[in-house]
């Protein structure tokens, strides 16, 4: 069975669109491939930044002949229908055949397609993948129509195998492939023949190009570190950086420069966010200071000085960089101790936020007044806390987050310190932004978890108010990710907080909006909201293992708007659903139910009252009375104190007394008197177990 080897040589591919690229290439062409009727053992793709290769091993020799039938018309239908089918069978008028049908004579085409060479199916196949190629941008060259992420050189299509290999006849667009590659553009530049993968890789490793993206970047790294240690230094690790420099390079130089001294001040965030987007170098970090002092280059080219030319370019366009930055950093500081961080936000008084929510000096206001209102259930200092969501932002403003927009927050720390604010304030400037997303570190210090769900909160709010809520798929201003955010920060933070109902922290930021949106229905739209947080709720906790019927019997519980409450209900109900008792439980509760409902509609009664056990009549009917008195002596306190596990465990211990009751006690007895007590005992049943949860809601 013969091996495949594909290489697309170009000009340089964005590092960007490398991987994917390669993935693309390695499912189009595999697809086609066994779509035509070909099978194979292996595939794996690679990508360089001049060509896209893939190998394929074991792929059959040619594709298995094909029989296959379709029934067709019935005899005498009208000719148009007969052409039709002719048509999609590929077939003419005399191939078909005439069998006896259940309904009578009906026309089949039998219809036989010959085995074809892997060769000949390569070719379409390999065509049409490079014609239809998915780059996310693509361009024309010279006179001719293909289009390619760069200009298009040279292919290789080589099938090889123990006789030796051949070259698949295919021509794309003027270019003829064959078995010719290039090495490095200057270091080894003459062609190279191939005759096999094997062959292939290791000619270009000799030719200065090393093929795989994963050896390459183990080479950038291992070298660097190795490089940084011998100054007593350490590599900061950027795993994305990484990546990308190893799709700008076919054979990595590592280059380790200095940082000059006039920059070495700079916070070291500042430093590596303008090394890592103008320039592509990693940081070298002092651990004995914490400040960045060195940087890491990698080039694609070896010389004859060792890269000392190529360190000083980067040097002086490096220094040019810093300048920007230092000018920036201290710009702003001036404007700080001047004015404050209040002088710096000024601005954003004539920046919109929204056109109907204000702008964000409007928003800053209603965050700072509901910080304070949070401010005591987080345990944080309401004055601190209010300061700290009016300075929060104010980095928005500064020259050196207009330059990095990803260091805002960060940036604010630094801005808050140097303007003599309270650490914790300074801590909030930062955090407040977090958690972005699933992974992300939640904040802790109360300050900051409070100016945190102020912030996030006031955007579901605000949105809400102006019926922007996310829809289908789309999500345009990330509330979802608002809301897992205030989701982890209640729970992480083991917080009680009430968020619905007139007194919750939703009403109040919604009333906080009254005068700009002249908006009623309070109510109606805390509701809706805590109906977005529990759908939420439910993503965030069937992550965790939860099921989501779980959920919805407790969130049919009173108190489903305080999270961390939900959420201990849930977990003590999952754990208890866990056990043999608490699955064969429901199955009693539902059975108990179920028998009272159908009473209750027939007599058109309701049976919650004046169970007695003077009436009981069988051992295990009494036992099942004193088992509802003990479980409710256990639930009533534990429910008061919030200490579900016990509640849950008292109610699952039921299981045995209700199981012997129905086992030994019919309940529609004929003397009515024993039916309406043994109803009414049923209502106890179910009492007990919905006061624990809306067990009616549990699946199964």
């Amino acid at each position: 069975m013969p091996d495949l080897l594909i290489e697309l040589f170009s000009e340089e591919i964005p590092a960007r669109m490398q991987a994917r690229a390669a993935d693309d290439l390695k499912k189009l062409v595999t697809d086609g491939l066994v779509e035509a009727g070909l099978t194979y053992a292996g595939a794996a793709a690679f990508a360089t930044p001049r060509r896209l290769t893939l190998a394929i091993d074991g792929l059959t020799g040619e594709s298995r002949a094909v029989r296959e039938e379709r029934k067709g018309p019935k005899v005498g239908a009208p000719d148009a229908a007969i052409d039709g089918f002719l048509r999609g069978a590929g077939i003419t008028r005399d191939a078909l055949e005439i069998r006896d049908d259940k309904k009578g004579q009906t026309y089949f085409a039998v219809i036989e397609k010959p085995g074809r060479k892997a060769a000949d199916i390569i070719a379409e196949v390999l065509d049409a993948t490079v014609r239809n190629f998915p780059w996310p941008k693509s361009m024309r060259w010279g006179t001719g129509s293909l289009k390619w992420v760069r200009p298009l050189h040279a292919i290789i299509c080589l099938l090889a195998d123990e006789a030796g290999a051949e070259v698949v006849p295919l021509t794309i667009d003027g270019i003829t492939a064959g078995r010719t590659t290039y090495g490095h553009r200057f270091l080894s530049p003459d062609a190279i023949t191939v005759n096999s993968f094997d062959d292939y890789e290791a000619k270009l490793k000799r030719a200065h190009v090393i093929l795989r993206a994963d050896e390459r970047a183990e080479t950038i790294w291992n070298d660097a570190k190795q490089q940084a240690f011998a100054q007593g230094l350490e590599l900061v690790e950027d795993r994305g950086l990484l990546a990308e420099v190893a799709g700008l390079v076919e054979w990595p130089v590592v280059l380790l420069g200095r940082i000059g001294e006039d920059f070495l001040d700079l916070p070291p965030e500042v430093l590596q966010t303008s090394m890592k987007e103008h320039q592509k170098f990693f940081s070298v970090r002092n651990p004995k200071t914490g400040r960045i002092e060195c940087f890491v280059t990698v080039a694609n080219m070896e010389t004859a000085d060792k890269g000392a030319t190529i360190l000083a370019g980067n040097q002086k366009v490096l220094a040019a960089r810093l300048s920007d930055a230092k000018f920036f950093w201290e710009n702003d500081l001036r404007t700080v101790k001047a004015d404050g961080l209040e002088g710096m936000s000024a601005g954003l008084a004539n920046v919109t936020f929204h056109n109907k929510l204000g702008s964000q000096a409007d928003r800053i206001a209603r965050i700072a007044a509901l910080a304070r209102e949070i401010a005591p259930h987080v345990g944080a200092d309401p004055d601190l806390a209010e300061q700290a969501a009016k300075v929060a932002k104010a980095d928005l403003q500064s020259e050196m987050v207009g330059e990095f927009p990803e260091l805002q927050g960060l940036m604010g720390r630094y801005y808050a310190a140097a303007a003599g604010l309270d650490p914790s304030v300074a801590a909030a400037c930062q955090d407040h932004y977090s958690p972005l997303g699933p992974s992300d570190d939640v904040p802790t210090a109360p300050v900051s978890v409070a100016v945190a769900l102020a912030d996030k909160i006031d955007t579901l709010t605000g949105f809400w108010a102006i019926d922007e809520k996310p829809t289908g798929s789309k999500d345009p201003f990330a509330l979802r990710r608002a809301a897992l955010g205030v989701i982890r920060l209640v729970l992480e933070n083991n917080l009680t907080i009430e968020l619905g109902g007139r007194q919750g922290v939703f009403s109040i930021a919604f009333t906080m909006m009254v005068t700009r949106l002249n908006m009623t229905g309070f109510d109606e739209k805390s509701t809706d909201l805590l109906a977005f947080f529990h759908d939420r709720l439910k993503v965030y906790l069937r992550d965790q293992g939860i099921r989501h019927d779980i959920i919805d019997a407790c969130i049919a519980m009173p108190g489903n708007d305080d999270l961390t409450l939900l959420v201990k209900r849930a977990r003590a109900l999952a754990e208890t659903l866990a056990t043999d008792d608490g699955e064969n439980l429901i199955q009693g509760f539902k059975r108990a139910n179920n028998i009272l409902t159908q009473a209750e509609a027939k007599d058109g009664v309701e049976y919650s009252y004046g169970a007695d056990p003077k009436f009981a009549e069988d051992d295990a009917e009494k036992a099942l009375f004193a088992a509802l008195d003990a479980a409710d002596a256990k639930i009533a306190p534990a429910m008061k104190t919030e200490d579900f596990s016990t509640a849950m465990t008292a109610m699952a211990a039921l299981r045995g007394p209700i199981d012997d009751f129905f086992t030994a006690v019919q309940v529609n007895d004929d003397r009515q008197v024993i039916r309406r007590n043994r109803l009414n005992l049923l209502s106890r049943i179910r009492k007990v177990c919905l006061s624990v949860a809306d067990l009616t809601k549990i699946e199964g």
